[in-house]
């Protein structure tokens, strides 16, 4: 399996309302676990007055990362739902967080689940679902001189430069997809003074 499905862009302002309460759904397409940190964070500061941010993700190819997250509703009744909608819809590297504004009238846990599973399923819906290729993280040494060599190459085969560091020698980390894993590792082999190695 060498790709996944998920969010092509984010999704955001999605509201349900039930008896008074505003639920409001927002998902991104993420990468790791301090990306999430920073969305719960800013999702925080735009919505500070908020009940309750409850929230779900899935990471990696299988979704072997997750968590559901309750942020004070009763156990179950709110994370679950919402990461239950991730799997239904077969998508990983998503976060969806449902804001909730309560607006006086409790719902009990089983109008909880209901309501948080219909947002999540909703924002889902709003955005479109889209297969991804599986990205390799590549990280290459090499002297300052071969500089536009190994750019060039990196260039040929769609590679996006994450970063750049460059003191006695250059050290690029890049991402590219499996598909042209093999080639560029082959044509990297055969360069002089020029290390790499693949993470994931």
């Amino acid at each position: 399996m060498h790709s996944y499905n998920t969010l092509q862009e984010r999704v955001e302002d999605i509201i349900l309302k039930e008896k008074g309460s505003r639920f409001i759904g927002f998902a991104w397409n993420v990468q790791s676990e301090t990306e999430i940190r920073g969305r719960l964070e800013t999702l925080k500061d735009e919505h500070p007055k908020a009940t309750h941010h409850c929230y779900a993700y899935r990471l990696g190819i299988n979704g072997e990362k997750y968590r559901a997250n309750d942020d004070g509703e009763p156990s179950g009744s709110a994370g679950l739902p919402i990461y239950n909608q991730l799997l239904a819809h077969g998508v990983t590297n998503i976060l969806v967080v449902v804001v909730r504004y309560y607006g006086g009238t409790k719902l009990g846990v089983s109008g909880l689940v209901k309501t948080y599973k219909e947002c999540a399923k909703a924002t889902l819906e709003a955005g479109i679902i889209i297969a991804r290729e599986l990205e390799y993280e590549l990280d290459v040494e090499f002297p300052f001189g071969l500089q536009n060599t190994v750019f060039t190459l990196l260039n040929r085969y769609g590679a996006k430069i994450l970063d750049f560091r460059s003191a006695n020698s250059c050290m690029i980390t890049a991402s590219l997809t499996l598909t042209h894993k093999k080639n560029i590792s082959d044509q990297l082999s055969e360069m002089k003074h020029v290390s790499f190695k693949f993470r994931n």
